[in-house]
């Protein structure tokens, strides 16, 4: 919706409330707005009815903010008083994508505290990388033939075990004047499974976040279909940053697409700000979907155990690395951790680079038994 001037003036309206919806944190997509315009035109529109049905079907706002998008309508399209929104704007997630247009900034104080506990509020700073990464090469060459495969439905030319490709044989016996050659084959091929990386980068996370980055762009670089997204009060993508080929570059560019540096922890909305996105949630359909964090939510866990099923039934494997397992001590002991534990195919040590790449270069074996998974908590 970037050429909304080239739009006819009527439609201009429509494209005007999902943006004033954008600006309120709303996750709404291009594809979204594209969508309730399309259907506003097959409506008709006859009635405000109309046009209102159409949002809550292309637009989908959740559940709980229902109330919000209506007061949103009512305000924009009758005129009514500016609504006013209960909470506090450190309640909602702002989604940013790196391919899309920039989420309004928030004038939020920024606060100079260490990260070592995790805390619900908003804190926007930005950050610079400059300290090397060991061991990552080797990494990022045996990253594509590490990943699990999958039968793609494409077929690929084959002398041996495959089927008939019976178009293009009639097409040889044709051209051969009756001449009955060797049958040409066709097979499917195996394609690597697609990794996408969540990774955690609030103030609790601190100290290991750099790490977490490097690791994304050798990932990035070594896997053709990997996605990287971080999260702390927002969600943001940052794949198109890390496919830089120059590593300080690259973190460069992702540091300055990332507001929420260090700040709170937001992790079921954040990762429902994901799943709502229908973009991105395709990017964990099939895949193997890695979080980078401590797993320490805030308050009330149901959300986070909501978007942890979603994501669940998606993704072909679904696995928390947390720098807490690092410790031989460790035990999933919070109410957070315990809820989402049997949703979960791996609980791995991301205390360090080496741990890490050593468990995504696994990805291919099986996952082990939910068993050992529960043995932690004991």
């Amino acid at each position: 919706m970037k050429r909304g001037e080239s739009l006819p003036r009527p439609a201009m309206p429509f494209l005007g409330f999902a943006r004033l919806l954008r600006r309120h944190a709303f996750a709404i997509a291009p594809e979204q707005i594209t969508s309730f315009m399309q259907a506003v035109t097959l409506l008709g529109p006859r009635s405000m009815s109309d046009i209102r049905e159409a949002a809550l079907a292309t637009l989908a706002p959740s559940p709980d903010r229902r109330g919000e998008f209506e007061a949103h309508f009512r305000a924009y399209f009758y005129g009514d008083a500016k609504p006013s929104i209960a909470g506090e704007e450190d309640d909602e997630t702002r989604v940013k994508d790196d391919r899309g247009t920039r989420e309004e900034e928030n004038q939020v104080a920024r606060q100079k505290k260490g990260g070592e506990l995790s805390s619900a509020l908003e804190q926007l700073s930005s950050r610079d990388f400059q300290r090397d990464a060991d061991g990552l090469g080797r990494f990022r060459r045996r990253l594509a033939s590490a990943l699990p495969a999958r039968r793609s439905f494409r077929t690929a030319r084959t002398r041996s075990r495959g089927t008939l490709d019976l178009r293009r044989s009639l097409s040889e016996i044709v051209s051969a004047d009756g001449d009955i050659p060797s049958p040409l084959l066709r097979r499917h091929q195996n394609v690597p499974r697609k990794l996408l990386l969540l990774i955690d980068v609030s103030g609790s996370m601190k100290l290991h976040t750099s790490d977490y980055l490097n690791l994304a762009h050798a990932a990035v670089q070594g896997a053709g279909r990997a996605e990287v997204f971080t999260f702390g009060t927002r969600l943001t993508r940052i794949t198109s940053a890390l496919r830089v080929r120059d590593r300080e570059q690259a973190l460069a560019r992702a540091a300055a697409l990332v507001d929420d540096w260090d700040g709170g922890t937001r992790m079921g909305p954040t990762l429902l700000a994901f799943l709502s996105v229908p973009r991105f949630s395709a990017f964990a359909r099939g895949a193997c979907v890695v979080i980078l964090s401590d797993g320490l939510e805030r308050g009330d866990h149901a959300e986070l155990e909501i978007a942890m099923r979603r994501l669940s039934a998606r993704a072909f494997r679904l696995s928390l690395a947390t720098p807490l397992a690092g410790d031989p001590r460790f035990r999933p002991a919070t109410s957070a951790l315990r809820a989402i534990l049997p949703l979960l195919d791996d609980l791995v040590d991301g205390s360090s680079i080496g741990s890490l790449t050593a468990f995504i270069l696994s990805l291919a074996r099986p996952a082990p038994a939910a068993d050992s998974i529960w043995k932690r908590v004991s």
